[in-house]
């Protein structure tokens, strides 16, 4: 029998009285109570409609029927430890690594983006026997203790907590806002051999790097995309240290970038990654994540003498979950509609960066898209502020945006892939008018800073 559903009010006073006060919501002020959702739509209890440009874990559309369907018929048969025989976990793993180069052919299933990362620095510790990581500005890999330590992104937030000895932070890759920017001359070459100058000064203090972890297109850092070439450089010079290269997709595996299946292949055929991670996407919602590693780093764990094994990865509804979010994928078109919409969203938000001073930059790939606000164009400082009323005022157009980056000031486009022409145009031309507005009122003295409770609110988002 279905519980009865709770007033709104009702619903905010039991979550401050049982849920940690650090689990933090959108829009606080006035959260939205969401209570159903389709395609690319939520719904809230009063069935009031939100376009959702935000969700890259509804990947094929919230409860997509198939996915569902999937879900349900196996768990009416089976569901168990990964421990006993079931066809459906190894059938799952043959199919995801054939959407990856050959090397890349074992596979540990686990639940979330932070179980697949902390597994990953695992894998490489053990493979290299070095401690040491590399990680970038800006970066978040994760919510767990191993991860933060490697996520700028979060421990800049720590007040009083020291910089573990063994992580160090090379320059984010980012060619608009970045220490090395469009107009010089080999800027791959240039952040790689900032990696290169941090293995040089761990090698003369006697430490050795493990690995270097990078989303193969840093999200929360700000939608950056590295420039080409960029990962084969840094490799290198992890490779030649004892390392191995991490890439983190997390938020942009499964053909979100549109060109490719997996973000890292947008750097070219000859780069291979040592060991990927996959989380959020993969289970349209349902909590699942992936390792994928070499033959040879899967052996060097195993002779680590200590056993691997999780309860819940890679148990029979999981993976026929997952199989059915590769079926739709396929059976949909969902990369080539990431590629075409993705294309037509980012021409749309190029003629507003011609219209409004205040896009300072547009950049992405197919549904990954990112519009830096900056309040001056020539010295890019960012226009945090007029991005915070930019989300809230497309909050009352029932569009859910966000914004993130180092400033909070890069609006932040990673819909379900089912994403349309017509939601493009839709959510473009409100943010016109919005700028518009942002535009007259800065005419009529508008006061940049608004209340504390929009910069507090997007000091975390969902991730």
């Amino acid at each position: 029998m279905t519980a009865a559903r709770l007033d709104k009010q009702k619903t905010i006073d039991l979550r401050k009285k049982h849920i940690g006060p650090s689990c933090k919501v959108f829009f606080s002020h006035d959260p939205i109570k969401i209570v159903q959702a389709q395609g690319q739509y939520m719904y809230d209890e009063k069935n009031d409609r939100y376009l959702d440009c935000i969700n890259n874990v509804a990947h094929v559309g919230h409860c997509h029927p198939e996915v569902v369907k999937a879900g349900a018929k196996q768990m009416e048969l089976l569901n168990t430890n990964s421990r006993f025989l079931h066809d459906n976990l190894v059938q799952y793993a043959q199919r995801l690594q054939a959407t990856l180069p050959e090397k890349l052919s074992v596979c540990y299933f686990v639940n979330s983006g932070s179980e697949a990362n902390d597994l990953a620095l695992r894998l490489a510790r053990q493979y290299t026997g070095h401690k040491d990581i590399i990680t970038l500005e800006n970066a978040y890999h994760g919510h767990i203790s191993s991860l933060i330590e490697i996520s700028p992104y979060k421990f800049h937030q720590l007040t009083d907590t020291e910089q573990s000895p063994h992580v160090h932070v090379a320059l984010s890759p980012d060619t608009y806002r970045g220490k090395y920017r469009e107009d010089h001359p080999d800027p791959a070459a240039a952040y790689a051999d900032n990696v290169r100058e941090i293995i040089e000064k761990v090698d003369d203090k006697g430490n050795k790097i493990a690995a270097f972890i990078a989303e193969s297109l840093q999200s929360c850092g700000g939608q950056v995309i590295p420039p080409p070439g960029y990962f084969q450089k840094v490799a290198e010079h992890v490779r030649n240290a004892g390392g191995v290269f991490i890439a983190d997709e997390v938020q942009v595996g499964f053909g979100r970038v549109g060109t490719h299946f997996w973000a890292f292949q947008l750097q070219g055929e000859d780069f291979v990654p040592d060991i990927v991670t996959m989380g959020k996407p993969i289970g349209n919602g349902h909590p699942m994540s992936c390792v994928i590693t070499t033959k040879e780093i899967a052996e060097a764990f195993m002779s680590s003498g200590m056993d691997y094994f999780n309860t819940f990865g890679g148990n029979p509804v999981s993976c026929a979950i997952g199989q059915a979010v590769l079926d739709v994928i396929k059976k949909e078109n969902l990369q080539a509609n990431a590629l075409a919409v993705g294309s037509y969203l980012s021409h749309l938000l190029e003629e507003q960066k011609e219209k409004h001073p205040l896009v300072g930059d547009v950049r992405g790939r197919g549904l990954f898209v990112g519009v830096e606000l900056v309040r001056d164009r020539v010295k890019r400082t960012p226009a945090t502020a007029e991005a915070q009323d930019v989300i809230y005022k497309l909050k009352e157009e029932r569009i859910l945006l966000s914004a993130d980056g180092p400033h909070r000031n890069v609006l932040k486009f990673k819909p379900p892939m089912c994403f349309s022409r017509q939601d493009a145009d839709l959510a473009v031309q409100k943010i016109d008018q919005i700028l518009t507005g942002i535009h007259v009122n800065r005419e009529n003295k508008w006061n940049p800073h608004p209340p504390l409770f929009l910069i507090s609110m997007h000091r975390k988002h969902l991730h």
